[in-house]
């Protein structure tokens, strides 16, 4: 199966083959600023899985991730990891907003306060573990 989406202005847009490998939503400090909200709901799929058009930029918030915004709009997409495994894609921005739900919660620790999490879905204090 094929989705897919884009920025608020057009200029990027994307498409991710097939399902992701999960689908989260992450409470961590570095999530809230940089996405500008109390958490990033976001589906992760393989890099090679995603076809990206459009001008993006990127900005490193951790040794083994980068953000991936749009150059026009600013609109942010993506969490890319730096070792070419995998990629988060933005839940709202896919054109069906609601093709995915999320199955849980990670790094609730960090978690705004107001923020109440009453959905019954799994929560981690931190990620996931292996």
């Amino acid at each position: 199966m094929t989705r897919e989406g884009g920025c608020l202005c057009g200029a990027v847009r994307f498409k991710a083959e097939g399902e992701p490998l999960n689908v989260r939503i992450c409470h961590c400090r570095n999530c809230q600023k940089a996405m500008g909200s109390p958490f990033f709901a976001r589906a992760l799929f393989p890099q090679f899985a995603l076809t990206v058009e459009g001008e993006t930029s990127r900005y490193a918030t951790s040794a083994r991730l980068e953000r991936l915004f749009c150059r026009k709009c600013g609109t942010r997409l993506f969490t890319w990891r730096t070792d070419g495994t995998a990629a988060g894609v933005a839940l709202a921005t896919f054109d069906d907003r609601n093709a995915f739900a999320p199955t849980e919660h990670i790094w609730v620790s960090e978690k705004i306060a107001w923020v109440r999490i009453d959905d019954g879905l799994k929560q981690y204090q931190e990620s996931v573990p292996q």
